[in-house]
């Protein structure tokens, strides 16, 4: 016989269900109203190559799904900034495809950097459909700063299909936002 797979919904943080699968079966759940409902073969479920034994359902506007077997790895939320180091920052732009990435790389030290840091927030709360990311040019993250060919902070890298096609030295909040705007369009 099949092993059973389990479908755990939960508003917030508290589980408001579950629901077992086996090989044969597929599944409507509702959540809330009529226009949030969520359908799973179990075929997808049992797949190998997804290796999914449970998902679980979050209501925030939309759904996510998650699986309980997902590997812990780099998250981007849309509309913040996300901080990264040399081991976060090629999987977030290799996993945006052909989304534009403004990465903003700056050090605590930096009075520029501190100054242009809230506008930075305010386009990623502008920007939904741009990924934004901040990098600590320390010690730590010397060899991906190096790579990337720092030389002053803060330095903006706007990339595009994983590969680096604009870059803003200083804090030029204009020069900035133009540069977006260019490769958004392109």
């Amino acid at each position: 016989m099949p092993t059973p797979m389990a479908l755990n919904l939960c508003t917030s943080p508290k589980w408001i269900g579950t629901t077992v699968f086996d090989s044969t079966s597929s599944s409507k759940l509702s959540l809330g109203s009529s226009s949030s409902t969520a359908s799973f073969s179990s075929s997808i479920l049992n797949s190998k190559s997804v290796g999914l034994k449970s998902l679980s359902l979050r209501k925030s506007g939309s759904f996510s799904v998650r699986s309980s077997l997902e590997t812990t790895g780099p998250t981007v939320t849309v509309g913040q900034v996300t901080e990264v180091n040399k081991d976060t920052f090629w999987p977030i732009v290799n996993a945006a495809g052909d989304k534009t990435v403004v990465l903003d790389m700056y050090t605590q030290w930096c009075g520029p950097c501190k100054v242009i840091a809230p506008k930075y927030k305010e386009l990623a709360e502008k920007y939904l459909d741009v990924v934004f990311l901040k990098l600590d040019c320390n010690q730590d993250n010397k060899p991906l700063a190096k790579e990337l060919g720092i030389k002053v902070v803060p330095t903006f890298k706007i990339l595009k299909d994983s590969k680096i096609v604009k870059e803003v030295t200083g804090a030029k909040y204009d020069d900035l936002v133009f540069a977006i705007d260019t490769v958004r369009s392109s």
